[in-house]
């Protein structure tokens, strides 16, 4: 049987507008549950139809604030998912939720509908940062939402964001330490990064808004591997750190480059080799619902060479690395011609990748430095 496919469904409504992401036109008062329900369930039933036979490894409801999807049709997609498709006896089921006192007083009964694992966007444990992130929380509310996540699901996660203005290296440290501090299983820590489009991009267009330099972020970034190592916590991928064990299956199987379905507005997928991409906008999404039974806007074949690129792409991101030989089978191309052999002659004796026979990743010091290392090894076609 096929490695076990993932599910991402797409719930597209904040309750906020967010000053760093492209959601904020789907700010709702509002939302039709039932007509919703109905329509995710529909997008549902046929992707499974397209993907029959297949067991499913992880589910993973993320987007604008799922956490206020209700319970019931959260525990109606699950039974719908296991209906299509079965399930893989450990099941990874996550849900991402804001820590707010309103969503924490879901948990209970997410649980109860299925959700066994919680991602908490706690994004900060200083409240002057979070109001720069223009987080609704505070650090009080996020840390009792954390106290309820832990108490309702087997398995917590919550991510921070550091290399923020003004953010001294001591001060990052002191706050990584106290995350390590409440004992969840894996934690995602991201350098702060300016989109195009959004308030930060603007300020720091008109020089209100600087980040640190390359060399201080480097250090940020080194001194985080280090001390969420020493803590248990390891760096399996760039940004993502775990007791052994305790990785995010679902996230494996986009970086590992696995078939995934997605459903939903905006939601991403990957099918046998096509790439499918559900209409962005929600009353968009809903008319094709309404007009095709499904809301599919692209369903592409990707090319032998989107292939090879997207797997090294995300393959390299993870401390494993990548297998050239199925990369290779992916694009009908010998091993030895997946990666630029004299790029990868010069980052290995630069120390930034190690090959070990077909596998090939990047070194701590390579980590650094990721993206010039994938756009070298990456051939030109």
């Amino acid at each position: 049987m096929d490695t076990p496919l993932a599910l991402y469904i797409h719930w597209p409504f904040c309750v906020s507008k967010c000053p760093y992401c492209d959601f904020n036109s789907h700010v709702r008062a509002e939302v039709d549950q039932a007509a919703w329900a109905a329509a995710l369930l529909a997008d549902l039933t046929h992707e499974a139809a397209l993907l029959p036979e297949r067991r499913l490894g992880s589910i993973f409801f993320g987007g604008g604030t799922p956490s206020l999807m209700p319970p019931a049709t959260v525990a109606a997609l699950i039974a719908a998912a296991e209906d299509s498709w079965g399930f893989d006896g450990d099941i990874e089921i996550t849900l991402e939720a804001n820590p707010s006192s309103v969503e924490a007083a879901r948990f209970a009964d997410l649980a109860a509908a299925g959700v066994n694992r919680v991602s908490l966007g706690l994004q900060a444990l200083d409240d002057a940062a979070l109001a720069f992130l223009g987080r609704a929380h505070d650090v009080a509310e996020g840390l009792a939402a954390l106290d309820t996540a832990q108490r309702h699901f087997g398995r917590v996660s919550f991510d921070l964001i550091y290399a923020r203005p003004g953010q001294s290296q001591a001060a990052w440290e002191a706050e990584l330490a106290r995350a390590l501090s409440f004992g969840t299983e894996h934690l995602s820590l991201y350098q702060l990064t300016i989109e195009p489009g959004t308030r930060f991009a603007t300020e720091a267009a008109a020089g209100r808004l600087t980040i640190p330099e390359d060399e201080e972020a480097a250090s940020l970034f080194e001194a985080t591997r280090v001390i969420a190592a020493a803590a248990g916590l390891p760096a399996y991928e760039v940004s993502n750190h775990a007791r052994s064990g305790a990785e995010s299956r679902h996230n494996l199987t986009y970086w590992r480059y696995r078939d995934y379905a997605g459903i939903g507005p905006g939601a991403h997928g990957r099918r046998g080799g096509m790439a499918t991409m559900r209409h962005k906008k929600p009353e968009n999404w809903l008319s094709a619902m309404a007009r095709n039974g499904h809301g599919i806007e692209i369903e592409d074949a990707l090319s032998p060479e989107s292939r090879r690129a997207e797997a090294l792409l995300m393959g390299l991101r993870l401390r494993e690395g990548v297998d050239l030989a199925r990369v290779a089978a992916l694009s009908g191309e010998a091993v030895e011609t997946v990666v630029d052999a004299r790029a990868a002659e010069t980052l290995k004796a630069e120390g930034l990748i190690v090959r070990d026979g077909p596998w090939l990743r990047a070194t701590e010091a390579g980590m650094l430095v990721l993206n010039a290392i994938i756009a070298s090894l990456v051939p030109d076609d």
